[in-house]
């Protein structure tokens, strides 16, 4: 039925108010364009519950704390409030975007709050916070049985996570890829440890597109799993979930930052000043000042008099996630090959050294055909230009060269006429210029138009992509004006802002406008899908 014609019939037992309330409502989930809702009902802003929505909410910014998106968001309604609390990174980890997870839980379509792993524990606990609307009278879940499904059909308008059915389309149905090898992209003396590291996709009926993600199932360090285990005082074979207790936690639980409801545990068994501590770790309070670096062996270590039974430990641990990587690679490039640019994260807390999961995952414990449960999410809005004419201009420190390294083949492959520019940087020119070899046999070729390069630790002072950008302000508006899209990919707090900075004061400088009009500038290409970001 046309989204005009929706309303509550008459014979619905309803009053005139109440039936102007739902078709409203009605219209507002399922996104009614302005005029189309029917004669007398609200409009949404004013109407029934208004779903979150990317691209007018003006919390969403990675780079903004998340006291300061709610802040924004107070007073509106509860599915904006939700998408606040998101990470803002629209990275499909948690098979949504940012707008849409938040919708699918305020329509009950989904009912895990933890699926945000770049938010992490404090997106949780902001989550469970508004969880606690989702029981009132004017939300999804008391409206659904009054009007006989018509609101469950209007709510599948939300989107699911992507191609369900398919094996290795989304997190909840993941294929196997083969590992098939690794190499180290630092040279000797480098004070990073990245790997360009390859999957053999044949096999698996997993395909992507340049600027898409790869999303891998880790499993923990077992070495780590062994503390946690002797730590409990329990062994290795006792059976938890109908498998090995040692299994469930390499594979099934996270052992990294610890959860609400584990410290909520350990206040059950504990007495005095300890079980005060942990009552207040469970509130988000941090007592002793150690609350960030509390995993869940350190947080054993914590407190040492609590040995709880290995079932109930084990049922308090968040699920293990898989973790998104950009793809840098092409299949026109290598067909059936997938490729990834991974910094491996190893540090030191106290005496004991920690590991990402995944990286180390990568880069140490797999071995040579080794399969691994991964799948593709699909980018949001971020893949080369429709027109292989077009110049592009890629921003890429660091591991944030690997969706460019993927543009570049995929514009070689093409024959893609259009010029490309590509900002790179790191530490050190000497010992971390990734793909130094190809990016210079890509010159060679004239694929590479431009290669602009900054070393943070060559000279006495540090010295940042975007401060390779202003030098060469002139041209890069240049380029601007003739039509080129801008990519950014990397850190989200601080690269990615400070780039976007820098492009307002080039707009600005070389574009003879002032400081308001460049941001618009700025916000006019974004809108026109020339300015995109792959941050994190």
């Amino acid at each position: 039925m046309p989204v005009g014609n929706l309303l509550i019939p008459e014979g619905a037992p309803f009053t005139p108010e109440q039936r102007g309330w739902l078709s409203g409502f009605l219209a507002a989930v399922l996104r009614a364009p302005p005029g189309a809702l029917p004669p007398g009902a609200p409009g949404e802003p004013a109407g029934g519950p208004v779903l979150a929505n990317n691209d007018e909410a003006p919390w969403h910014d990675p780079a903004m704390a998340l006291p300061d998106r709610m802040k924004l968001a107070d007073g509106k309604p509860l599915a904006p409030r939700l998408m606040a609390a998101m990470a803002q990174q629209d990275c499909g980890q948690c098979g949504y975007n940012c707008a849409d997870y938040a919708n699918a839980l305020f329509g009950r379509k989904e009912e895990r709050l933890n699926l945000c792993a770049p938010g992490g524990k404090e997106t949780q606990r902001m989550l469970k916070a508004l969880a606690v609307e989702f029981s009132g009278p004017a939300e999804a879940k008391a409206l659904a049985p009054a009007i006989g499904g018509n609101l469950g059909a209007a709510l599948e308008t939300i989107p699911a996570p992507v191609d369900l059915g398919l094996r290795g389309r989304s997190r909840e149905f993941p294929a196997e890829a083969i590992f098939i090898s690794r190499r180290l992209l630092n040279a000797v003396g480098s004070e990073k440890e990245t790997w360009h590291v390859d999957f053999d996709l044949a096999a698996s009926g997993i395909d992507y597109a340049v600027g898409d993600s790869f999303g891998i199932f880790p499993k923990n360090d077992l070495g780590l799993a062994d503390q946690v285990i002797a730590m409990l005082g329990a062994s290795h074979e006792m059976e938890v979930r109908g498998r090995k207790l040692r299994q469930v936690l390499e594979e099934d639980v996270s052992l990294g930052q610890a959860s609400d409801a584990l410290f909520e545990l350990f206040s059950y068994i504990l007495g005095g000043a300890a079980r005060l501590k942990a009552k207040a770790l469970a509130r988000g309070e941090d007592p002793d000042g150690d609350a960030a670096s509390l995993d869940v062996l350190a947080t054993l270590h914590k407190f040492p008099q609590v040995r709880p039974h290995a079932e109930a430990f084990v049922e308090t641990l968040e699920p293990l996630q898989p973790r998104l990587y950009s793809i840098s690679s092409s299949p026109k490039h290598a067909a059936g090959r997938l490729s990834l640019t991974i910094d491996t994260v190893r540090y030191v807390i106290g005496k004991r050294r920690r590991l990402g999961v995944a990286s180390t995952f990568a880069a140490q414990r797999l071995g040579t055909g080794a399969p691994v449960k991964a799948f593709v999410q699909k980018a949001q809005h971020f893949a080369p230009p429709a027109d292989p004419a077009t110049p592009i201009i890629m921003v890429g420190p660091g591991t944030g060269i690997a969706p460019f390294r993927a543009f570049l083949q995929e514009r070689e492959a093409l024959g893609a006429t259009g010029r490309n520019w590509l900002f790179f940087g790191h530490q050190r020119q000497e010992y971390d210029f990734f793909y130094r070899d190809e990016l210079q046999e890509l010159r060679r070729k004239g694929v590479l138009t431009r290669l602009s390069l900054a070393w943070s630790r060559d000279g006495s002072e540090k010295y940042y992509v975007q401060d390779r950008m202003r030098e060469v302000g002139a041209e890069l508006w240049r380029w601007l004006a003739e039509g080129a899209h801008f990519y950014v990919c990397g850190d989200a707090k601080r690269m990615a802002k400070d780039v976007e900075a820098a492009l307002v004061e080039i707009v600005a400088a070389h574009g003879a406008r002032g400081a308001d009009e460049a941001v618009a500038f700025v916000q006019g290409l974004k809108r026109a899908g020339r300015y995109q970001a792959d941050v994190y």
